[in-house]
């Protein structure tokens, strides 16, 4: 039973009792039946409002999801790694030639272009190509 029924069904119970109205009890029960009344139908209105967003929502979720998959489908595509994944911080190991020993420095330290060797303090240069055709915007450097 919906609300809207169940104030019906009260109604017609105070209808059912005969109440005499010249009572103040009657009006009473007669103004809060209305009261209900209107309520039920204010949350009917409520619900199928409800139920509408729901649907368009649903429908915009949809559309998100077939749209984040063209745009990742998109980026999955690209050849280079720097590029794509911004947030990912990459490290690379890097032998000093002088000494043997192996370096771990980010993409900030590759781009700076040196680096001194913390076993030897020998300076390390580092020369990047960017040899990439996947048209991003990093790759033509």
């Amino acid at each position: 039973m919906t609300v809207t029924e169940k104030v019906a069904y009260l109604k017609g119970l105070a209808e059912g009792l005969a109440l005499d109205e010249s009572k103040p009890e009657a009006k009473l029960i007669k103004a809060m039946i209305d009261v209900l009344d209107d309520i039920a139908l204010s949350v009917s209105d409520l619900e199928d409002g409800l139920d509408l967003i729901s649907e368009q929502l649903d429908a915009v979720d949809e559309d998100l999801d077939e749209l984040e998959g063209f745009v990742y489908e998109d980026l999955d595509d690209c050849c280079c790694d720097d590029c794509c994944d911004e947030d990912e911080e990459e490290y690379y190991d890097v032998e000093c030639p002088s000494c043997g020993e192996v370096i771990c420095v980010d993409g900030d330290i590759l781009e700076e272009g040196s680096i001194n060797c913390p076993n030897c303090n020998e300076l390390l240069e580092f020369e990047i190509d960017y040899d990439c055709d996947c048209g991003c915007e990093d790759c033509d450097e």
